[in-house]
């Protein structure tokens, strides 16, 4: 009796294991086919960003903007078929993955250390810039869709903010147009920003936290401000990272705001399509990190960990943002778009600095 149980067992458990195998194979496809054709540009970004820390550490310049360069320098490369895919999802999923595990690193100490002044001088940056935008876009000659347009991207997040606004404005032969200028646009002013910020945040004396505000709350896109931060000290890529996706969470109150302004003066429905989520997933899983680090002991190895893996992945992405950068394609923007953005994103920084500098320290 005992043997024919177990050659039962036995036999069942033969049949169980054929049966899912099949399944279990389909599913190992699967899952290399999506993966296999990210390793080549992976593996570029990749040796950028070892390359880039090696130099850091033995010349003493900033990882960051080493990588940023040199994946500019070797462009031509994210056209690359084989190349392509893992160089995008380096700079667009990558980078994500480690400003969301940097949450591990922020807490309501963080948040409260910035003080009510400058949280309010954020909530004003972006609602000013959009309205400056809003208020000399007929002096460029365009009106309220691409004013919303770029002053918005200009105001929160880069191109993240150009496509959300994008998918509630109402479509026109011109709306693809208006899209791309903005998110070349404010993608090639963010990577001259990266570079020349830090510089002015030296010239303006601020220290490496001030300069970290200053970096979080001007830079357009999560990427250059995650490098410009970071190129200046560890606390001032944390502060300016953090700064940063305030701006970000204030995407959704934008969109909604902007929406319900569109359908009541312009009695037009949202544009078709899909539309991107009004707060990022990786917002999300940053704050939902910052609060488990404000409210549970988080271990010392997990939490060096976790630090280790966001930089790394950070500076993998950051030499993936370089290798998508051309700097050729301000040409394509247009005069009077690019003169626009530039005004807005001046008018940004010019607020900014001056509150910074001389009114905050008064308060």
């Amino acid at each position: 009796m005992f043997r024919a149980i177990t050659l039962m067992r036995r036999v069942h458990w033969q049949t169980a294991m054929t049966e899912a195998t099949p399944d279990s194979g389909a599913w190992f496809e699967r899952i290399t086919g999506q993966i296999q054709p990210l390793i080549p540009g992976m593996m570029v970004a990749s040796v950028i960003a070892l390359a880039s820390q090696f130099v850091s550490e033995h010349y003493g310049a900033p990882a960051m903007l080493l990588a940023l360069l040199f994946g500019i320098s070797m462009n031509f490369l994210s056209s690359e078929p084989r190349c392509a895919p893992g160089v995008s999802f380096a700079a667009k999923k990558l980078l994500r993955i480690g400003v969301a595990l940097l949450g591990l690193r922020i807490s309501f100490e963080m948040i409260a250390a910035l003080g009510v002044p400058v949280l309010v001088m954020i909530v004003l940056a972006v609602l000013l810039t959009i309205g400056f935008g809003l208020a000399v876009s007929r002096i460029f000659g365009f009106r309220y869709r691409f004013a919303f347009l770029s002053a918005g991207a200009v105001a929160i997040c880069g191109a993240s903010a150009a496509m959300a606004i994008a998918a509630i404005l109402p479509k026109d032969e011109r709306s693809e147009e208006r899209l791309v200028f903005t998110v070349v646009g404010v993608t090639i002013l963010s990577t001259v920003a990266m570079v020349v910020y830090p510089v002015i945040s030296g010239a303006l004396n601020f220290d490496d936290h001030t300069a970290g505000i200053y970096i979080g709350a001007t830079i357009h896109d999560v990427a250059q401000v995650v490098g410009a931060g970071f190129s200046i000290s560890q606390d001032a890529g944390e502060t300016a990272t953090l700064v940063k996706l305030l701006r970000v969470s204030m995407l959704a109150p934008v969109v909604i705001a902007g929406l319900i302004a569109v359908r009541t003066f312009s009695g037009s429905e949202a544009a078709d399509g899909e539309r991107p989520p009004l707060v990022p997933f990786f917002v999300v899983a940053f704050v939902l990190l910052a609060i488990a680090n404000s409210t549970m002991p988080i271990p010392a190895a997990i939490s060096d960990a976790v630090s280790w893996a966001s930089r790394a992945a950070l500076l993998v992405a950051i030499a993936a943002v370089g290798l998508k950068t051309v700097p050729q394609d301000l040409m394509k923007v247009g005069g009077a778009a690019a003169m626009l953005l530039l005004a807005e994103t001046l008018f940004l920084a010019i607020f900014v600095g001056v509150a910074l500098k001389f009114v905050l320290p008064l308060l």
